[in-house]
Order: C-alpha cells, then sequence, then structure tokens
C-alpha cells in the first residue's frame, strides 16, 4: 500500500482536472501512473461538496489500463478512515496482472487487434522499465521462480478459469527454467500496486461492490475472470458482465459515429445500469 504525502496531493488539483487523471507512459512510468490516480481520487474525495458529489455514492471507473488502476485505488484507499468509502467500482477490461503470460486468453488472443501479446508485451515492459531483450524468457514464463508460481497458483491458475473459455485453444504448458537475471529485472511485477490480483485476502475481501466487464476477443479477458472469482470467493458482491462480441478498447468508439461497434454500447449500457442501481 501507498501513503500519500501533502505535497503530492497538492500536484493532483491539475492532473485530476484533466480527462486522465494520470501521466501516461513514456512520460510517466510506475509508480507515477498509480500516485498520479491515488493522488486524484484523494483529492476529489476531499472535494466533493465544490462537485456536489453525495459522499455516499462515490463509484471508480476504468477501463483497460484505467480499470487496472480503479482497482489499485480502491485497494489502497481501504483505510483512509478520514476519505468517503467508494461505494463501487466499474472494472471495463482491466489490466490486472503482469505475471503470467501463457493463461488461455493470452494464448487464443495473442493476434487480435487492438491489443496484440507484442503490443501488450511494450507497453508493460516499457511501463516497468524492464530491458526488452527479456521478451522471449518473460513470455516463457521463465521470469519467475517455482516458489513465486506455487505462492499465486491459487489464484492465477488455469483452474480459476472456466473451462467455456479454454474451448478455442488453449495448452498448458510449465514455466520455463528460471533466468535469474529476468527474474531480478522484473520483481516490480510482483507489486500489488502492478498486480492488483495478487493483493491479500484481507484487502481483496473488504472491496466494494464490483462491475466487471471482460471481452472475448481480448488478451486480457482472464485478468477479468480471475479477479472476479477472487471477489466471489472473499464474499465480495460482483456483476459481471461478458461480451462474447467484444475486444479490448471498444469502450473508446463511442465517439466515433461512422466507426463504432454494438458491444461498445452493451458495455456502456450495462455499466450505466449497475452505478443507476446501486
Amino acid at each position: 500500500m501507498v501513503r500519500i504525502a501533502l505535497a503530492e496531493l497538492a500536484d493532483a488539483r491539475e492532473v485530476s482536472g484533466k480527462r486522465d487523471m494520470y501521466r501516461q507512459v513514456p512520460q510517466g512510468r510506475f509508480p507515477v501512473l498509480v500516485r498520479d490516480s491515488i493522488c486524484a481520487t484523494i483529492h476529489f474525495l476531499r472535494s466533493l461538496k465544490l462537485y456536489g458529489v453525495d459522499p455516499a455514492r462515490v463509484v471508480l471507473y476504468g477501463d483497460s489500463v484505467g480499470g487496472g488502476l480503479a482497482a489499485v485505488v480502491c485497494q489502497n484507499l481501504l483505510d483512509y478512515p478520514d476519505l468517503p468509502k467508494i461505494r463501487a467500482q466499474v472494472l471495463i477490461y482491466p489490466g490486472l496482472q503482469g505475471i503470467d503470460f501463457q493463461c488461455p486468453s493470452y494464448q487464443q488472443n495473442r493476434n487480435v487487434p487492438l491489443l496484440s501479446l507484442d503490443f501488450g508485451f511494450f507497453c508493460w515492459s516499457n511501463n516497468l522499465s524492464i530491458n526488452p531483450a527479456w521478451k522471449s524468457i518473460i513470455l516463457q514464463n521463465a521470469h519467475l521462480p517455482p516458489a513465486v508460481w506455487a505462492k499465486y497458483q491459487k489464484w492465477l491458475g488455469p483452474d480459476n478459469i472456466p473451462e467455456r473459455f479454454k474451448q478455442r485453444g488453449y495448452q498448458p504448458k510449465t514455466p520455463g527454467p528460471l533466468n535469474e537475471d529476468a527474474y531480478q529485472e522484473c520483481l516490480l511485477a510482483l507489486d500489488e500496486m502492478v498486480s492488483p490480483l495478487i493483493a491479500s485476502d484481507d484487502v481483496v475481501s473488504r472491496l466494494p461492490e464490483t462491475c466487471i466487464v471482460s471481452c472475448e476477443h481480448d488478451l486480457l479477458r482472464d485478468h477479468s475472470l480471475l479477479y472476479k472469482k477472487r471477489l466471489e470467493d472473499l464474499g465480495v458482491p460482483v456483476t459481471w458482465h461478458h461480451m462474447d462480441d467484444g475486444f479490448h478498447g471498444a469502450l473508446p468508439f463511442l465517439d466515433m459515429p461512422f466507426f463504432s461497434f454494438p458491444c461498445a454500447w452493451k458495455i456502456l449500457d450495462a455499466t450505466v445500469r449497475f452505478i443507476n442501481d446501486l
């Protein structure tokens, strides 16, 4: 967990006034995105009266990287007793882990636009300042020792993913022999602010009601499925919508009247219904 200094909160006034609440890669790398998001959220929560917001109805909403950051912010704000509690989180095809690169959706959707495996790895390695020369090692899951895989298998293992999501083709693969140098380079991937999916049970069990939207044709589809299971197993209420015709990055196409997709409107409708029903 991260604690925010008052000086950083002052900087959040400018960040929170922009369309995106965080500086983006490559100008900002980890932990800049996370710290900006937490700072901006705290600034907002302390200014609810200014914005005319009911403190009992604050919802965090994010898609893709923003969905992962919304999850991280929710986890990190659990222990701020002086702030209003987050009422719910809405996570649209979020990125929630940077550990396992052999899950079913990574095999099935490795070449699907708009987020191929190559592009996803490029974004991940840039954010964490990891040398892309380690790509072949990391994609074989040879960047982490057996003890790490054993520790997180209960949350990341393919047995946690329903069988119907493996029917388009999936071959379980044993992680390659450990490359110790790659392991040292990739230690940040085990930070809960990078991989909120591996946060402790004590943290995940206290999270607010959650809406998760997953898309079938999405490299990160299984992040949503795994987080959904973790939340449900720990008693957190979850509303889940799966878009069989959906793909990563569909939602922003709502702004493009001549190049839009039905799944984008279905995502919007589902999440608006969830928020209205709170």
